[in-house]
């Protein structure tokens, strides 16, 4: 399965990823390397749109944490992961890669309508 693209223009995209939590994904569409290799106005743009979704996530799903993360091990480009976490998630404290600690059944408010929240920011942002 393809995961949705939420926002996308010439410079970036975000795009959502399968799970059980609120998780999407910033990446930069030329396929820079390292975080130093993006010029300095793409970079910035980068955070501002970290921003915005880190602070939708916090406002929409009210979680006990926002995670972020960039291995880019596997897939040696830059992007980010910006997730909503839950103290009754499957896999809390650990990380989301980490050993699942239970089976959980989170009720959480509409996702289209946070994607449609991002969507409209990173618009009004980044015209």
């Amino acid at each position: 399965m393809q995961n949705m693209i939420i926002y996308e223009d010439v410079n970036l995209y975000v795009e959502k990823q399968e799970s059980e939590i609120p998780w999407l994904k910033i990446f930069t569409k030329e396929p820079y390397k390292e975080l130093s290799d993006v010029p300095i106005e793409l970079r910035k743009k980068l955070w501002d749109s970290y921003d915005i979704i880190e602070h939708e996530m916090l406002h929409y799903y009210n979680p006990i944490k926002i995670n972020m993360a960039s291995f880019a091990n596997k897939l040696p480009r830059v992007h980010i992961h910006v997730m909503a976490r839950f103290e009754e998630d499957s896999y809390f404290p650990e990380p989301i890669w980490g050993q699942k600690q239970r089976d959980a059944k989170l009720l959480l408010p509409n996702e289209a309508e946070f994607h449609k929240r991002v969507l409209y920011l990173l618009m009004q942002k980044h015209s």
